[in-house]
């Protein structure tokens, strides 16, 4: 990583600019503009994401169609005027940098990045329309989730005094959360266990038949992999899709041959019991269920070798 990057694509500068973006915001708020308070909150949160993503790595967040960009983000300064990816983009990538940036966490930071677009360029007044209780609590969730994969957090973003409220607001939206899981859980389990037992032992016994290959058409979503869990609420074979993360590739020789080790892992974005119809959607709800979110397993294969080429 270079070491000199332009401050475009600094992550320490992008991170310093969140903020002061988000002590705006803060302002606003304080002054009961809640439409200005939604705005600076959205830029702040872009901010954040790509301060994130380039303290990995500048090229992160750099448009890769337009070279002078990358040329920038390899520290080579061709060009002042750096162009940097959508909001989309960013999202996305974010998905792929942070565990517990879900799919759900996803697409609410699209939805506000596009109420900020609509907002700036057009006559509409979408922020004016939005409740702060149907927005706020799942922005400063976003933010946390952010800010821990940095090794930082609301209180050091925002600082202590200021982090307080956010702090609340989050502990009252995980209670709440995890709450109407258990009770989700639990209807579940009654529906289940007042199905005579003959018909409970039926489903269960058909249930361990069930393959993961087989399973796509019970997530609403299109994922990486598909693995098999326990269902918290009827005990029988369920199901969890979700996204790669991570990937570690190693060898290993063994009487000539060479075998590629690939430790892979994959954060769970939903999980589908097909015998009770319990659904969880997000890591947040999976977990609170009690239900592991993180999947990780091993692939081996032998690589193939290729001809030695001399040069006679």
């Amino acid at each position: 990583m270079p070491d000199d990057v332009f401050i475009a694509i600094n992550g320490d500068a992008l991170h310093a600019k969140s903020k002061v973006y988000i002590g705006r915001a803060l302002v606003r708020k304080g002054a009961g503009e809640l439409d200005e308070y939604q705005l600076w909150a959205s830029l702040a949160l872009e901010l954040l994401g790509k301060a994130a993503l380039a303290r990995k790595h500048p090229s992160l967040v750099v448009d890769p169609t337009h070279w002078q960009s990358m040329f920038v983000a390899a520290g080579i300064n061709v060009t002042t005027d750096v162009k940097t990816i959508a909001a989309k983009t960013l999202f996305e990538r974010l998905a792929h940098l942070v565990p517990r940036f879900d799919k759900t966490i996803q697409k609410f930071c699209q939805e506000i990045a596009e109420r900020r677009n609509t907002e700036l360029h057009s006559a509409d007044l979408p922020f004016h329309t939005m409740r702060l209780d149907a927005w706020e609590a799942r922005y400063w969730h976003a933010c946390d989730t952010i800010l821990n994969q940095m090794g930082s957090s609301l209180e050091q973003w925002l600082g202590a005094a200021d982090a307080k409220a956010p702090r609340q607001l989050l502990d009252e939206a995980a209670q709440a959360l995890d709450s109407a899981v258990k009770l989700r859980v639990e209807a579940a389990r009654e529906q289940f266990e007042a199905l005579k037992k003959a018909e409970r032992e039926r489903l269960a016994a058909e249930a361990v038949l069930l393959q993961p290959r087989h399973q796509a058409e019970l997530f609403k979503g299109s994922y990486d992999e598909i693995w098999v869990e326990s269902c918290p609420a009827c005990k029988c074979r369920a199901f969890i899709t979700g996204e790669q993360t991570g990937e570690d590739i190693s060898e290993e020789h063994d009487e000539g041959a060479i075998w590629e080790i690939v430790d892979r892992e994959f954060v769970g974005e939903e999980f589908r019991c097909p015998t009770c119809d319990l659904a969880l959607t997000g890591s947040a709800e999976i977990e609170a269920a009690g239900v592991d979110y993180i999947f990780e397993d091993r692939q081996e294969r032998e690589m193939e070798h290729e001809p030695d080429y001399g040069n006679d």
